[in-house]
């Protein structure tokens, strides 16, 4: 049986079905989660006679990272191979990404949710690939805890500080759903996966610091507001009227803007949260003042809105960046109208793990050591 992914209760039922007291599958998944000890072996808090038996029925399997590749900004993009899970019918052998970002006092990591991508945006190479199949709870917890263990290992992926009782957690650790893949489109995976990353009792993140990226699928954001354990909300807008987001976001054929912001305004928002909207900014596209004004607009019968301002980053796409005075000269517009507006500046760029990028490509860069 694969542990990676189990919830705390499949665990305690499972260790009653080998027999054991249904504490042992609690002590299992602190283990897995909160310590990330992955060999069944080593599991110090069972008794020797039980690590041999789960051993022997039981197993914990990481995808196997096949490339890292570090960028000029100490970001890290991770290529990893996922096996055909034994006990799902139907699911392929699949490639996907996921992206450590450090900086001083935080560090994020972006992970993917589907191996592919079926929503199509025309100006993200994630598209291209279309969808390979979806991602397991365990695979979505996997891409947290590979880079949170090489950090724990000793390597030097992270510039953060780390004290021996944060395992792992260094800084402020942020977990972003905006890798490969529509996460409600996933729905009940991910959110498996949610509630292992949020459990104070696995592997601990906070609410406060757990992003999810959605490009509006309106049934899968009122089916999010009802979670009692959930991340905060992002929106993925990149458009300021239907006719320009048809054309670069076809979802929104399906669920278009009227449907979107009436499903945002239901939104349950938390005393201490915002509603993100993502804007990447497409030369010539998207970024004319007048869609500055449309935007305001657009949001305007919302409350505590934030909008983050991506510069589009480039690759085999018929598209161009915004200029910097252009961009400013958005922003301010938002600003000054009451929106608050930012811009994001993506990491990794140049060893293509920036948004819009994800897309298995082999590129040049440093070599990094590989952890055993």
């Amino acid at each position: 049986m694969e542990l990676l992914g189990k919830s705390r209760e499949d665990l305690r039922a499972y260790a009653q079905a080998l027999g054991e007291p249904a504490f042992r599958g609690a002590q299992i998944y602190h283990s897995l989660y909160a310590e990330r000890k992955l060999d069944l072996a080593v599991l110090s808090n069972l008794p020797v006679a039980l690590r041999k038996r789960l051993s022997a029925v039981a197993k914990v399997t990481l995808p196997a990272v096949r490339q890292r590749y570090r960028s000029t900004d100490g970001s890290v993009r991770y290529l990893l191979g996922l096996p055909a899970p034994e006990d799902q019918q139907g699911l392929k052998t699949a490639a996907v990404e996921a992206v450590f970002m450090p900086s001083e006092g935080r560090q994020t990591i972006c992970i993917s949710t589907q191996a592919g991508c079926a929503v199509d945006c025309r100006f993200c190479l994630t598209a291209q690939l279309g969808l390979i199949r979806n991602l397991t709870a365990g695979e979505i917890v996997a891409q947290v805890l590979i880079p949170l263990r090489e950090m724990s290992a000793g390597d030097d992926l992270t510039a953060a500080d780390e004290t021996p009782e944060s395992n792992g957690l260094a800084g402020r650790t942020n977990v972003v759903l905006m890798g490969q893949g529509e996460p409600l489109l996933n729905f009940d995976n991910v959110f498996a996966a949610l509630r292992i990353l949020l459990d104070k009792e696995g592997v601990g993140l906070s609410p406060k610091r757990v992003t999810l990226s959605t490009s509006g699928i309106v049934p899968g954001i009122a089916r999010m507001a009802k979670e009692e354990i959930r991340p905060k909300l992002a929106i993925s807008l990149n458009a300021s009227n239907d006719e320009q987001r048809n054309e670069i976001m076809p979802i929104n054929r399906k669920y278009p803007l009227k449907d979107l912001i009436a499903a945002c305004r239901r939104y349950p928002l938390r005393n201490w949260e915002h509603l993100t909207f993502e804007y990447v900014m497409l030369g010539g596209v998207n970024d004319a003042l007048e869609d500055a004004r449309r935007v305001v607009k657009l949001l305007a019968p919302l409350k505590r809105v934030k909008v983050n301002l991506i510069p589009w980053n480039p690759g085999e796409l018929p598209y161009k960046e915004t200029g910097e005075e252009r961009l400013e000269e958005f922003r301010r517009i938002l600003t000054d109208r009451g929106v608050a507006a930012f811009v994001r500046y993506s990491r990794g760029r140049d060893v293509m793990a920036a948004c819009g990028q994800l897309a298995l490509k082999e590129v040049n860069s440093s070599p990094l050591r590989v952890m055993g």
